[in-house]
Formats: C-alpha cells, sequence, structure tokens
C-alpha cells in the first residue's frame, strides 16, 4: 500500500529533570524497541522520514532511517507542546496538568501553549509535507499530546485526552494519505502490520 501516513511517538526516554525535557534522549528499552521495530519490516515502503526535533524524537527516527537507508528531516515546529513555563513536573502533578491542557484546549493551563494551538501548529506541519506529493509511505516521529492532536483531527474527534496513546510512549497510528482516511487508532509499535 502507498501513501500510508504514520505518526509514530517516540518510546521510552531517560528521564532526567536536570535536564531541559526536549534533550532526554532515549533509555535503553526505548532504543531496543526501536531497534525492534526497524528489523520487522513493516515500514519497508516508507519513503520519507519526518521527525520533531526533539533529542528523543531524532533518536528514534535516525534508528529506524538507518536501516531503510531514508535520510531524516527535522522539523523543529514538530515539538511536543510547550511546557517549558512549567519545566520539569513530578508524574503526578504532570498528569493532572496535561488532564487540564486536553480538557480545556482553549486555555494556556499554567503558561503551557494552549492544545488548539499545538494542534493546528502539528496539523500545518503534517500537511506540508503531504503537500510535496512524493511516492512511498511517510513516517512522522514525534510525541504523546501532539501526536494525540494529530490524531484528534484526522479522526474528526473534538481534542479529548480519551484519545491519548497508551502509557509508555512507542504507539502508532496511520492515515490515508488520499482522503485523509484514518486506517487505524493508536498501536504499540510492536505490532503493526
Amino acid at each position: 500500500m502507498t501513501g500510508l501516513i504514520r505518526y509514530l511517538t517516540h518510546p521510552q526516554v531517560k528521564i532526567d529533570p536536570t535536564v531541559p525535557v526536549p534533550s532526554w534522549g532515549l533509555s535503553d528499552l526505548g532504543r531496543a524497541r526501536t531497534e525492534t521495530l526497524a528489523n520487522t519490516g513493516c515500514l519497508s515502503g516508507t519513503t520519507q522520514i519526518v521527525s520533531s526535533g526533539e533529542r528523543k524524537a531524532i533518536e528514534t527516527a535516525e534508528i529506524i532511517a538507518g536501516k531503510l537507508n531514508v535520510v531524516v528531516e527535522v522539523r523543529e515546529a514538530m515539538h511536543e507542546n510547550d511546557r517549558s513555563a512549567t519545566g520539569f513536573l513530578p508524574p503526578n502533578e504532570f498528569e493532572a496538568v496535561a488532564n487540564q491542557f486536553f480538557a480545556k484546549p482553549f486555555v494556556a493551563i499554567r503558561g503551557w501553549e494552549r492544545a488548539i494551538d499545538a494542534q493546528v501548529r502539528i496539523v500545518r506541519q503534517v500537511e506540508q509535507v503531504l503537500a510535496r506529493n512524493r511516492a512511498g509511505d511517510v513516517l512522522c516521529v514525534g510525541h504523546g499530546a501532539v501526536g494525540t492532536l494529530l490524531f484528534c483531527h484526522y479522526a474528526g474527534f473534538a481534542i479529548d485526552r480519551i484519545h491519548d496513546q497508551p502509557a509508555g510512549g512507542g504507539h502508532c497510528f496511520a492515515f490515508a494519505k488520499d482522503g485523509r482516511r484514518l486506517l487505524h487508532p493508536w498501536r504499540r509499535m510492536e505490532n503493526l502490520p
């Protein structure tokens, strides 16, 4: 099948509260999961790999690109929702703020980028890539929150965390380039067809 567009979230990262979140890299588990995916052959039709500029996304994209002999295109504006106003938050506090981020998409929760603005940004980035109309499949590598916002857009859903990827990262959804028809919702990277 050609014209398949996949959005893959980076898997597990090395969490370090002393390092800015965009600079976190993959953990050993995240790297191993990505290498397993790269070796399955299920992405063999991929001719373009586009990544967020955050380290964890670039590392994920580069592992896959190395196997496919495809160059990674980094698009800085594909970054995760801007949470720099709070920086690192402990897990329970982060989850509470993330819930508010999705529940009130037109409000800058604790100074975070508004969900609606992040959605417009990520959709614009993906549509700019697709407008080039190149042959083959496209793999976008990014993050959970903006990935969920992108999923909601192409699935025709209102912004809601109920559509978020399952915990742990390393999930993918796909849609057809023609008609932007959703082909499958979030699946673990180990379970891609």
